[in-house]
Parts: structure tokens; sequence; C-alpha cells
């Protein structure tokens, strides 16, 4: 089965070098191109791709808020992003996660990582890496929403156990390691993750991560 994709950048050759790497690929289908954010989710709503490879800075609409349309889409059919962008530190990148995005990419990435990304996050799986997304965090926490009153109640549907694998996840450990903290099984570990996304209605451990600082279970600078 094919891979579909839809490419959204305001340049011009941007979006053309995009479309050569990723069409040389037999799995992938390039089903269209936007050149700003607005376009971007009329053509994912219409198309419905795999995967959005999305620019962060584009006009009429910027890619963080065309990501939060389309991972948030009220038909509950989220379209799965990956942003590009020129730093990896840049403002934005965090507004992005916080918006939805699987994860990030640099525009100086090789052909080979834009592909592997794509497959990544097609497949239903996180690029970026929950430590890194902790740094990102801790970084820009000063951006980030206090947690309130709204957030006891996600929290609530958690078992004590989904709560600590939840906070574990959120500094960047691994399943390993959480097996280790917690004297688990990996395997255990797997099924609790799987459980907190599901009842969290999150898609990925990037967004575990984002979650748990929004809702005050990790402290900034807190390792």
């Amino acid at each position: 089965m094919s891979i579909s994709v839809l490419i959204a950048d305001d340049q011009p050759l941007m979006r053309a070098a995009l479309r050569m790497y990723l069409s040389a690929e037999p799995d992938f289908d390039v089903v269209g191109e936007a050149a700003d954010g607005q376009q971007a989710v009329a053509l994912a709503e219409q198309l419905r791709p795999d995967v959005v490879v999305m620019d962060i800075r584009m006009p009429i609409m910027d890619g963080v808020a065309a990501t939060r349309r389309l991972t948030r889409a009220a038909n509950g059919e989220a379209v799965k992003v990956l942003v590009i962008t020129t730093f990896d530190l840049d403002d934005y990148v965090v507004d992005a996660l916080r918006a939805g995005a699987s994860g990030f990419l640099l525009k100086d990435a090789t052909a080979e990582e834009l592909v592997h990304a794509v497959r990544v996050i097609a497949a239903g799986e996180a690029l970026l890496a929950p430590s890194v997304t902790k740094r990102l965090l801790d970084r820009y926490a000063h951006r980030l929403p206090s947690p309130g009153a709204a957030a006891a109640e996600p929290l609530a549907r958690l078992t004590n156990r989904e709560r600590q694998v939840l906070a574990l996840v959120a500094r960047g450990c691994s399943n390993a390691a959480i097996s280790e903290e917690l004297h688990l099984a990996e395997s255990s570990v797997k099924t609790h993750v799987s459980h907190v996304l599901s009842k969290l209605g999150l898609t990925d451990r990037v967004q575990l991560v984002v979650f748990a600082y929004e809702n005050g279970l990790v402290q900034p600078g807190v390792i």
C-alpha cells in the first residue's frame, strides 16, 4: 500500500525539491501541493493524505494554525503532520507540537531523513524523541499555559500506575528505562502507554510529553 503525502510550503523551489525526493520512492504518492496553510487544510480535507509535510512559516494561515485544524478534526479523522523548519529551536516548533504535529524536521535534512520521517509518521509513531521534546518545552516553558481546574478531568481517567508511566514518558524515558524504574516488564509498559494514549485521545509519545507539561505533571527544568 502506498503512502500518500501532501506538501505545504510557500516556496516553489522547496515544494519542487520535496516532491522530487518523495516521488522517487516507489511506495510514496505525492497527491498535492499547497502554497499556504489555508490551501493545505482545504486540500488535506479533500484528499485525506497519510501525512502532510508542513512548513511552519507560511502566509494567509501559518503551519501551526493549519496543523491544529488538521489534527483536531471535528469528524475525528485527524491528519498526521510532519512540520519542517529552518531552526530546531524555532519558537514555532513548540507551538506546532502543541498543535498536534507528530514531529519536526530541519529543512537541511537529507532526502533519506525526509523519507524516513514520513514513513515513521505514516506508521503512527512519533518522529521526535520525547527527550528532545522535553528540552524544547523546558526552554519555552514560559509560553505554556498554567494548569487549571480543567487539568483534573483528563488525569482522573488514568490509574495511579498510568500516571507514573506518563510522568516518566514526559521525562524522556524509553520503555526500557520505565521498565527498570517501575520494575515492570517492557511489554507491560508498552500496554500502559497504549492505554494512556487511548484514554487521553492522543496519538504518540510526543503528545504525551506536551500534555504532561500543560497539565502540571512535569515541572520545567526537572529531570
